[in-house]
């Protein structure tokens, strides 16, 4: 590779007594698996830089599945996040290593995680950061769906139908109710990624659901266990 990289860890592993392994997302290369040599030791000064959260650049070599990090600047501190906010991001971090392929380029979608954790680190409810995000995940694993036209006629959504989500062809004008069942005005406001009532809300963290479950497998989320099991407090 050529030059510093734009990055974030996503997750960190112990390796041998004073070596960390680490899953990194960068805006050129996507999804980067690095050995950091020494980066435990008493007297290395990366010890708190290499952390989840916090802006980096870094420099790599090597040509297997697991390259060799050469070099590493932190470009400001950590993100602030703390409470309901942290697990959000921790969560955002976890589907980003599960969903994404090693080394695959992901320029746009890097940008929509700089955002998404920037909007977490200053607003206090996450859920409208999340949705954007993991509609942006699906984006760019090509899951293109119309939320504006009924899969069945291709006549435009109606703001006071209600529509059946059918998997790889769209949303089906139907007067069944059940969790796949959306209202044409909720379509459009995820189609707009406009989340301002709970209404609105809901019915976008549904469809990520639905849409994220093949690509997430049965494994459940570590990120999703912590914040179940979270102290009350936060």
């Amino acid at each position: 590779m050529d030059g510093l990289q734009r990055c974030f860890v996503l997750h960190r592993r112990p390796y041998s007594e004073t070596s960390l392994i680490l899953d990194v997302f960068s805006e050129e290369y996507g999804r980067v698996t690095l050995l950091s040599k020494g980066a435990r030791s008493k007297r290395s000064n990366l010890k708190g830089a290499l952390q989840p959260f916090t802006p980096l650049l870094l420099k790599w070599s090597g040509s297997g599945s697991m390259k060799t990090l050469r070099q590493a600047e932190p470009i400001s501190l950590g993100l602030p996040l703390i409470g309901i906010n942290l697990y959000s991001a921790m969560y955002v971090n976890e589907l980003v290593s599960r969903v994404l392929a090693s080394e695959i380029p992901h320029p746009a979608l890097f940008h929509d995680y700089l955002q998404s954790l920037t909007e977490l680190a200053h607003n206090t409810n996450p859920e409208p950061a999340l949705r954007r995000f993991e509609l942006a995940v699906l984006s760019a694993m090509g899951y293109g769906v119309d939320f504006l036209h009924c899969a069945g006629s291709g006549e435009p959504i109606e703001p006071s139908m209600t529509y059946r989500y059918r998997e790889q062809k769209g949303f089906i004008a139907s007067v069944r109710i059940d969790n796949l069942t959306f209202r044409g005005e909720e379509l459009i406001a995820i189609s707009e990624r406009r989340f301002i009532t709970k209404s609105q809300l809901h019915a976008a963290k549904r469809f990520t659901r639905i849409a994220l479950k093949p690509y997430l497998g049965g494994k459940p989320l570590k990120s999703r266990e912590l914040f179940i099991t979270r102290p009350k407090q936060l």
